[in-house]
């Protein structure tokens, strides 16, 4: 499975940017899709996951103002970003858990840089 993350950039404080994360490659059942990020510095943290069939988790700092989605039929995951923060400046990290019947595997994206601007 790869995963191809598109969509970072710079923007300003206050502004919005829209990631997408498209899964391509052989898989039996993309059950989570999630996005993390990684601040320079500091260690990857999740931000947002969508499970098929349960919903949806967000960290606690991005709350009322990221949205994830998912188009199915796609295989694409979406992460609405708005009213930026500069502290929401990080390599942004895409992450899928196929889950197959004897095992389940966890692939990562490289990655899409958001900067923020204060």
């Amino acid at each position: 499975v790869q995963l191809q993350a598109s969509g970072g950039g710079l923007v300003q404080a206050g502004g919005y940017l829209r990631l997408s994360c498209r899964a391509s490659g052989r898989f039996f059942n993309l059950k989570s899709m999630a996005w993390h990020r990684q601040a320079p510095g500091n260690q990857r943290a999740f931000v947002a996951e969508i499970v098929s069939g349960e919903g949806t988790t967000y960290a606690d700092s991005v709350k009322g103002r990221f949205t994830i989605s998912r188009d199915y039929a796609q295989n694409t995951v979406y992460l609405q970003m708005n009213n930026l923060k500069p502290e929401d400046t990080a390599v942004y990290y895409c992450r899928a858990i196929d889950e197959q019947p004897l095992q389940r595997m966890d692939y990562w994206g490289k990655g899409t840089l958001v900067t923020v601007s204060s």
